[in-house]
């Protein structure tokens, strides 16, 4: 579908859970009208607790108070902070309950992996950051690495559109006919800044691959340098392909993945595509300090990209997720720097000489984890599309 570019928008990148849970938290404190909130997991922690708390105190002043959570990540939200939100007055829905926790099934595999959150639409949030605390590792140096983004401006109409629109989805499933849903109209859009921005979502209709696509077309323009920094890097053989011809055009490419993960099997998967990357002259990072969550890219020091969506099959072919993809020197240069101060500061290089010389037990543990993630998707009907 390509990226609809919209002017003047106000973005402000945020790190971690330090700077956009105090962030969600006023702009939440602040509404009047109405907030919508997405999110993949929504923890019975005491981030949790303070983000419930205040969506409480919003339904107690009268604002419309939508939350939309996932069935699979959010089934910690089920069990211990679905009723006493209800019963503070917040509408709650759940995106597909988890009923069949074996099953590998298609329709279990579509979740709600976007973090949207719109206040009063003047204020919108979309990244990858959950609603979970980031210090829950004691052992690490430092919190979970993820990043979001502050947004006012037109950009706010086509995210209203989609959280609207899966709200009254969700809505109808549940009830098992339609009943309408008043939505609270959407402002006139502010103009406070000057940022070129476009917002693309992912879902199994029409736009299964607009987020892919908006990368593609990024790495295929890239002149300089391409940093992407992503949770769970399992791309497919075009984005593969992409990124090691941009490498044969000079362009400097480097990746930053997780060395710690909570998913060991997709981590060796990623880890059988190194070997064709330092091949290909591709620099490879791991994240060590602590988890690393992100879903962000920058091509040029021009071009970027914050999100939900990671570049693997369960986001590319399977998720709903959102992404916001931004056209400015601004914007770009401070997240690039932002990676690179984490790459410097956390991160350990692999070199090529040291992978190769590496345990080849090791390698096989890594390609039989990439043929079980793909089975496991040509199971759910996928195999053939990726």
């Amino acid at each position: 579908m390509g990226i609809t570019w919209l002017h003047d928008n106000a973005l402000r990148l945020l790190e971690n859970g330090t700077e956009f849970f105090p962030a969600l938290e006023t702009a939440i404190d602040g509404a009047t009208r109405e907030v919508f909130v997405e999110t993949y997991i929504f923890a019975n922690d005491a981030t949790g607790h303070r983000i419930a708390a205040a969506l409480s105190r919003a339904a107690a002043r009268g604002v419309c108070v939508r939350l939309l959570v996932d069935g699979f990540g959010g089934r910690d939200f089920v069990e211990h902070l679905q009723a006493p939100l209800a019963e503070a007055g917040v509408n709650v829905q759940i995106y597909r309950r988890e009923v069949a926790p074996l099953s590998l099934r298609r329709h279990r595999l579509r979740r709600l992996h976007r973090k949207i959150a719109l206040v009063d639409g003047r204020i919108a949030f979309v990244g990858g950051i959950n609603i979970i605390s980031d210090l829950d590792e004691p052992s690490f140096a430092g919190p979970r690495l993820d990043y979001s983004v502050r947004i006012e401006g037109p950009l706010l109409q086509p995210i209203h559109a989609t959280v609207t629109h899966v709200w009254q989805l969700v809505a109808w499933a549940s009830f098992r006919r339609r009943q309408p849903v008043a939505f609270a109209p959407l402002p006139p859009p502010a103009t406070p800044g000057g940022i070129e921005a476009g917002f693309l979502i992912r879902d199994n209709l029409r736009h299964r691959r607009d987020i892919e696509d908006a990368y593609l077309v990024a790495i295929a323009a890239a002149r300089r340098e391409i940093i992407v920094a992503n949770a769970y890097f399992l791309p497919g053989r075009r984005f593969r392909q992409a990124l090691l011809e941009a490498r044969r055009r000079g362009v400097r490419v480097t990746l930053l993945t997780q060395g710690w993960t909570d998913h060991p099997l997709q981590q060796y998967a990623t880890r059988a595509l190194y070997g064709q990357f330092l091949a290909g002259g591709v620099r490879i990072f791991e994240y060590h300090r602590s988890h690393l969550h992100a879903k962000v890219a920058v091509v040029d020091e021009r071009w970027a990209t914050v999100g939900s969506s990671n570049i693997d099959p369960f986001s590319l072919l399977l998720a709903r997720e959102a992404n916001v993809f931004v056209r400015d020197p601004g914007f770009a240069s401070h997240l690039q720097a932002r990676l690179e101060l984490a790459m410097a500061s956390g991160a350990r290089e692999i070199s090529a000489d040291a992978w190769e010389r590496g345990p080849r037990l090791r390698r096989i543990l890594n390609w039989a984890a990439y043929g079980l993630v793909r089975l496991m998707i040509g199971i759910a009907g996928y195999g053939n599309r990726h």
